[in-house]
Order: structure tokens, then C-alpha cells, then sequence
């Protein structure tokens, strides 16, 4: 069983209630805190999951944990597919992705939902390819998120998934758990005004299962040839898997 971790350790909410609330909370500084506290570098993360995507060229895409759409207007732009659908617990996030849709005009490419990652409210074998940025570590109960992605994704399509890692190595390990658990939260939470939330973010990614053992987590909802590659020394990480 992976060890849970929530946003506020003193609230009777769940985890689920709780990411909720937090993101609703940094809603409105979050693409700023994004961009800044990782020094841009999630752009070219996104960039390369993208890369990865382009030789199944999906035209029915969704983004789970959409947040404010980053990953999906990247897709959007470089896959060009008929349809992104972007979920995402948070109403906040998905207010800020919204306005960001309209100022591109990507009304007819582009939609966003509130809705949970654990009960997804689409057919069986709907979406070519399912992608999630820095979200399944939110997921109340991984096993049942997974089950779900695997159940709307047609078959022969792939699953995507960039998520923070914990590097190995000297000195990116040492300047990485300074930076994540001490400069991140102090930053965050002066910007954002919750505590809690970046003090959150390191304490979820110690408690993510990471690298073979998150592939074996996708093997166990049925995924095949699930496979990763570390990102910028092993700050990050990019999942692959397929649905037979």
C-alpha cells in the first residue's frame, strides 16, 4: 500500500476534497508559480511528451488532471487532433484554462470539464491517447484512476504520462532535495498565499511510486509494454504504456 499524502493534514476532507481546494486556492498564480519555480523547464518537458505522441497521431485526445491546459493546448497546437477533452477536479484551474481558450480561439479543438479521474464520465474505448502532466500522484486511489484511464482508451492506444521523479545522482539529488523542500515551499507559499500546497508538492513526490514500480502499477490494470525515461537528471519522468 503507497504511503497517502494530503495538501492539509489537518482536515476531516478527503484527499480528493482536499486537492480540490487546493488548487482551487492557487488557481489564479499557478501557471506563474508553474513556469517560475521550475525555471521554464516544464515547457520543454511537456514538449518531449508531445514528441513521443506524434507517431500514433491521436485525433481524440484526453487530458486528465488538465489543470490549466497546458499540456493540452501544447498537444493541440503540435498534433493538430480533432478533439481535446481536458478533466480536472478543480473548477478553478479549469475557469483560468477556459479564458485561456477563448483568447486563442480553440473553442472547436479545446474542452475542459470538472470531473473525477476515479469515475471518468465517458464511453468505454473512447480516446486514441490519454496523457496526465503532473497529475496521478493527486489521485486519491492510483489502482482505481488507472483502471479508469485504461477502460476509456481504445484499443492499440497509449497512455502518457510525465510526473516528477527523485533524481539519483550527485549533486543533482542533493541540489534538488534543497531546492524542493525548502526554497519551492518558502516561494510557493509567500506567492500563493497557501501553506500547505507547496509544502504538499515535495512531500506527494517522495510518496509517488516511481519508475519501475509505477510501470508495474500500470501492468497491474492490464497497460503492456509500459516503459519510462528520466527527464533533466531525474527531476522528472516520462511513462509510456499501451492498452492491447
Amino acid at each position: 500500500m503507497h504511503k497517502s499524502v494530503k495538501p492539509y493534514d489537518n482536515s476531516q476532507l478527503s484527499k480528493k476534497q482536499q486537492v480540490e481546494k487546493m488548487f482551487d486556492n492557487i488557481s489564479s498564480n499557478y501557471d506563474f508559480l508553474n513556469h517560475f519555480l521550475s525555471f521554464g523547464i516544464d515547457h520543454i518537458w511537456r514538449r518531449k511528451t508531445i514528441r513521443l505522441m506524434q507517431s500514433k497521431n491521436p485525433k481524440v485526445i484526453l487530458d486528465v488532471a488538465t489543470g490549466t491546459g497546458d499540456l493540452a493546448f501544447a498537444a493541440c497546437k503540435k498534433l493538430n487532433p480533432n478533439k481535446i477533452i481536458g478533466l480536472d477536479l478543480s473548477n478553478g484551474m479549469l475557469e483560468v484554462g477556459r479564458n485561456k481558450i477563448k483568447k486563442k480561439k480553440l473553442e472547436d479543438k479545446l474542452e475542459f470539464v470538472q470531473g473525477d479521474s476515479e469515475n471518468l464520465p465517458f464511453k468505454d474505448n473512447f480516446f486514441d491517447s490519454v496523457m496526465v502532466s503532473f497529475g496521478v500522484r493527486n489521485f486519491e486511489n492510483l489502482n482505481i484512476g488507472l483502471k479508469e484511464i485504461f477502460r476509456v482508451l481504445k484499443p492499440g492506444g497509449n497512455i502518457y504520462i510525465l510526473e516528477f521523479s527523485k533524481p539519483k545522482k550527485f549533486p543533482i539529488k542533493q541540489l534538488f532535495g534543497f531546492y524542493s523542500k525548502a526554497i519551492l515551499p518558502f516561494l510557493g507559499s509567500f506567492i500563493s498565499k497557501d501553506k500547505s500546497a507547496y509544502h504538499y508538492l515535495p512531500a506527494s513526490v517522495d510518496a509517488f511510486p516511481e519508475g519501475n514500480s509505477f510501470t508495474n502499477e500500470l501492468n497491474l490494470v492490464g497497460f503492456l509494454n509500459s516503459s519510462y525515461k528520466t527527464l533533466s537528471g531525474g527531476i522528472s519522468s516520462i511513462y509510456v504504456a499501451e492498452k492491447p
